[in-house]
């Protein structure tokens, strides 16, 4: 059951078609995500213009999905785990990259240490040590590249978050709980 409830279109000022075109989205409905943000027009601005300018930085579409995937994970956001693995089919990950991703893993060590750094900045809140940050960088990411993989974090701590506490209704098919950090730990929590 939804805490909050969501916006129809035709109850917004907000053009929920230009809102689509603007994320590339597939289908012609906003994702329930979207349709709970859009009852703060403030927010889903401040949403839009963050995602559309990550978008276009450094970091490619499958990096981005990578992060969203490890940091939904760690979050035990279900929500978000289903729409990043559906985005990050679409941005060219395939199944098992998806699974290693949700574990912070990777087949090339690149993609692992980007992983292994998003993963120790969300469990460590931010606190990374010299060894783990010397590493990032001498795997190849530049500066300005780490900033952009912080700002991504930042942006989907605030979807995860936004999600579990509003219970949003998944869009697409649950995610697979099985052998997954999150399931793990939700697990031993409960």
């Amino acid at each position: 059951m939804w805490r909050l409830t969501p916006i129809e279109a035709k109850q917004s000022a907000v053009d929920f078609r230009a809102v689509a075109r603007r994320l590339h989205l597939p289908g012609q409905g906003l994702p329930n995500f979207l349709r709970l943000l859009a009852k703060s027009p403030a927010t889903l601005t401040a949403y839009l213009h963050t995602e559309e300018g990550l978008a276009k930085g450094l970091l490619s579409p499958a990096q981005r999905e990578q992060i969203a995937l490890a940091v939904a994970e760690i979050n035990g956001s279900l929500y978000c785990l289903a729409a990043h693995e559906a985005a990050g089919s679409r941005a060219g990950l395939s199944e098992e990259e998806i699974l290693a991703a949700r574990r912070a893993a990777a087949a090339d060590p690149k993609s692992t240490a980007l992983l292994h750094f998003v993963q120790a900045v969300v469990l460590q809140r931010g606190e990374i040590n010299d060894e783990d940050f010397s590493h990032l960088k001498h795997t190849g990411f530049s500066e300005s590249e780490i900033i952009e993989i912080i700002a991504n974090v930042g942006l989907n701590l605030f979807t995860n978050y936004f999600n579990i506490l509003a219970q949003t209704d998944l869009d697409n098919p649950p995610a697979d709980r099985k052998n997954s950090l999150a399931g793990n730990v939700l697990e031993k929590n409960i």
